[in-house]
């Protein structure tokens, strides 16, 4: 009885598992990734002062003229180019509206068209760059070659070429905003691609892509479930930092007249209403509270994208 008790004492005892004991380890390792870069971006007050500004100007444009007297953008020739005051904060312009109601509402116009060029820009480039970098041969061939073309062609002025033909073609305002989004994903893509297939290449070399290999797996599950899921935090840093080239692109279409123009507000064509030597001088409201936006918008992004590259990009750390 003796030495049944001892060795009835001698077996372990094992608690009742935990629900993570279930989970698997892939999960927990990508979890467990995900939480340290998590925290280390918390640590950098740089990038986190950044997003700050970032959803500041996101609730301000997209909030903020929800609770003003003025989004009607009625004339009112009679109260016309007047200075700051307790009624108008940032005066009014050469119509009488208020100006400070019409930042906000075109900070909606220009972080619209950034974000939207931006995902357009990214799902293009990454998907078009995955399937080259993949397949490689004769598609690798055609992708690129078409991408190297539009790179070989200044972005600026290809820009100003189609604005031209938009208002050429006497295209309506209400529709101009959309054919922005699509002239700067155009533009922005190639980029991207090229960035993407080097990164497809060296990735489809590894041995788990062999053992999808062997295990018959479809090229869309390759694509989407193997190869792009590893790219995502280069994705992710590179349309952080494209939202910031979006939103100036747009504002210097706006500015000349070829992006988006008025009665439509952006920050480009606000600029632009101070064009003349004493609206430059003598009425800075006219034209400061747009260029400061920029600035501050596409400084603050460029931040908080930086902090992003430092955090997710493995050649980054130390």
């Amino acid at each position: 009885m003796s030495n049944l008790n001892t060795k009835a004492t001698m077996i372990p005892s094992y608690a009742t598992p935990t629900p993570e004991a279930h989970v698997p380890e892939g999960h927990k390792a990508k979890s467990s990734l995900w939480r340290v870069a998590f925290r280390r971006l918390l640590k950098n007050k740089l990038a986190m002062s950044g997003l700050a500004v970032v959803l500041f100007m996101f609730l301000a444009c997209f909030v903020g003229p929800l609770f003003s007297p003025y989004t009607n953008g009625k004339t009112n020739l009679a109260i016309m180019n007047q200075a700051p005051s307790l009624r108008h904060w940032l005066g009014t312009d050469k119509l009488g509206r208020d100006v400070l109601t019409r930042v906000l509402q075109a900070g909606r116009i220009s972080l619209t068209v950034g974000l939207a060029s931006m995902v357009l820009s990214v799902f293009i480039g990454s998907i078009l760059g995955a399937i080259a970098g993949y397949y490689r041969g004769i598609v690798d061939q055609v992708i690129m070659r078409v991408a190297d073309l539009l790179m070989t062609i200044p972005s600026l002025p290809l820009l100003f070429i189609i604005g031209a033909l938009l208002s050429d073609w006497k295209v309506p305002t209400d529709y101009r905003m959309y054919i922005v989004m699509v002239m700067l994903s155009i533009v922005g893509w190639p980029a991207l691609a090229r960035m993407v297939r080097g990164q497809i290449l060296s990735i489809r070399e590894q041995e788990f892509m062999q053992a999808t290999v062997v295990l018959g797996l479809r090229d869309r599950r390759k694509l989407f479930h193997h190869l792009l899921p590893n790219i995502v935090p280069l994705l992710i840093v590179i349309a952080t930092l494209n939202i910031g080239g979006s939103i100036l692109m747009e504002s210097v279409l706006s500015f000349f007249g070829l992006g988006v123009i008025a009665p439509t507000p952006t920050w480009g064509n606000m600029i632009d209403t101070a064009n003349n030597l004493i609206d430059f001088q003598e009425r800075p409201w006219l034209w400061i509270p747009p260029g400061l936006s920029i600035f501050a918008t596409v400084i603050a992004i460029n931040i908080f994208g930086d902090g992003l590259r430092d955090v997710l990009d493995p050649k980054q750390r130390k």
